[in-house]
């Protein structure tokens, strides 16, 4: 890291966690990311980057960056068509941690040759426990696969979380059973309050919230809950259970975790962001100097919010969680 373009913001907040969104569509109709009405996503007038252009531009971001990790996103990750091959140069020019966040629809195929590659851990959603909650929630069927990929990445010794989006009057029922679920594997789960972004941003939000405080009451009528220390920079606050397992919650809108934020996006197209508040994208695609990208850095870390996560209209199909 080049020490004489430092990037940092009045709060002494860095970039240090590099989200990688590599597509801007799904393969799922969940509707917390698209509307009943269309889920379509306004075309770019932008071609997406060549995987290795991808690598290019974070190598060139590690310059100035105290990177850590690196976690691929989507819209859907797994239907990257050169997604191995992405893993593999990563692992081999950058060197980092790489996790990826995916719907776990098709990601049986791809576990083995993911792992091969260098993949270090998975999230993956999971909505539901009964098939009839997980279609009204994604508009698709396939609760089965998603399960069976879950139990063979646990198998193959892979690091996995379970992220579980809480829907008043969908799947708030299914706490209980998820946390099970994801004790009897050995995993943690996250259950993630609603985001206001995208088709939520405006309407509809209230509707389907549900609180922490609600999550945690649902919980504690069967287990006993020990708060965890939270790590710095976490999105999650953990509680151990004193029946066994852990679960998490990442409580955006109930106690955002704005003031020591170290995450910055990048799309496909080479757009970074600063923050899921914003939806303003910031060019680093083209060839520029470091210092030039260090500006632009420090413009997308302006984006960031001092107290609290405010939402935005930018969909998270096309930026990912």
């Amino acid at each position: 890291m080049n020490a004489g373009l430092q990037v940092q913001d009045a709060m002494g907040r860095t970039f240090r966690s590099l989200r990688l969104s590599l597509l801007s569509y799904c393969n799922l109709g969940c509707v917390y990311c698209v509307s009943g009405k269309s889920q379509d996503i306004p075309a770019s007038n932008h071609a997406t980057l060549p995987y290795y252009r991808l690598v290019d531009l974070i190598e060139s971001m590690q310059q100035v960056l105290p990177l850590h990790k690196i976690r691929l996103t989507g819209g859907e990750p797994t239907l990257y068509k050169e997604l191995i091959p992405l893993v593999s140069l990563l692992q081999e020019r950058i060197g980092l941690p790489i996790s990826m966040t995916t719907n776990g629809t098709q990601l049986k195929s791809l576990l083995p040759d993911l792992k091969a590659a260098g993949l270090h851990s998975i999230n993956i959603s999971l909505d539901a426990m009964s098939e009839q909650v997980y279609q009204k929630i994604s508009r698709r069927k396939g609760l089965a696969e998603i399960l069976t990929a879950i139990e063979m990445a646990g198998s193959l010794g892979m690091e996995v979380k379970l992220n579980t989006v809480v829907l008043k009057g969908y799947n708030d029922a299914e706490l209980i059973a998820l946390v099970e679920f994801a004790r009897s594997n050995n995993m943690a789960i996250r259950f993630l309050e609603l985001m206001r972004m995208g088709h939520l941003y405006s309407r509809d939000f209230e509707t389907y919230f549900v609180s922490q405080h609600e999550i945690l009451s649902m919980l504690s009528s069967r287990y006993s809950l020990v708060p965890a220390l939270r790590k710095p920079s976490a999105t999650a606050s953990y509680w151990n259970l004193e029946e066994g397992g852990q679960i998490g919650i990442i409580a955006n809108e109930s106690e955002p975790f704005c003031s020591d934020c170290d995450r910055l996006r990048l799309d496909s197209y080479g757009n970074i962001y600063g923050c899921l508040s914003s939806d303003e994208a910031i060019a680093v695609h083209d060839f520029i100097t470091p210092a030039a990208l260090a500006e632009r850095l420090q413009q997308a870390l302006q984006q960031k919010q001092s107290y609290g996560f405010v939402g935005s209209t930018l969909s998270m199909l096309k930026i990912g969680g």
